[in-house]
């Protein structure tokens, strides 16, 4: 494997309403696949995990986050569009402040230059395997 790549470290937040949870699309051109995360992003250097996924979450859908505790950590070795990622990925469980974003089934929101969206999904449709959820070690939180 190649040694010239960069680990990425990441925080990402999983958050509930009951059996539903709020997950990010995404889409691999290469393999012509949808795929399924919760949200989050890149923790830049000086910026712990947990400003990192409040920063995000700001940037992303403006929505402010509560009841925010630490899950655990996981690590993802895989291909994304043709190109060998690693990523670090710091799991916190998570609410939205405001109550209004569990009214809403889906959010369109841009990553980068990226449109992407992010909706909820019944928790069943991910652990029986018929969504594909990244990194598939995140179904032990859920």
């Amino acid at each position: 494997m190649s040694k010239t790549g960069k680990i990425r470290l990441l925080a990402l937040g999983l958050i509930r309403d009951g059996d539903r949870l709020f997950l990010s699309e995404g889409y691999d051109r290469i393999k012509n696949e949808c795929f399924y995360r919760a949200l989050g992003g890149g923790v830049d250097f000086g910026e712990t995990s947990l400003a990192a996924l409040q920063r995000e979450f700001q940037e992303e859908l403006q929505a402010d986050l509560t009841n925010i505790h630490y899950l655990g950590c996981l690590e993802s070795l895989f291909t994304f569009n043709g190109k060998a990622k690693h990523e670090i990925l710091q799991v916190y469980q998570c609410d939205f402040a405001d109550i209004a974003f569990y009214q809403r089934e889906e959010i369109a929101f841009h990553e980068g230059k990226r449109k992407k969206r992010a909706l909820w999904i019944p928790r069943d449709r991910c652990l029986s395997g018929e969504l594909n959820i990244v990194p598939k070690s995140f179904l032990t939180y859920l």
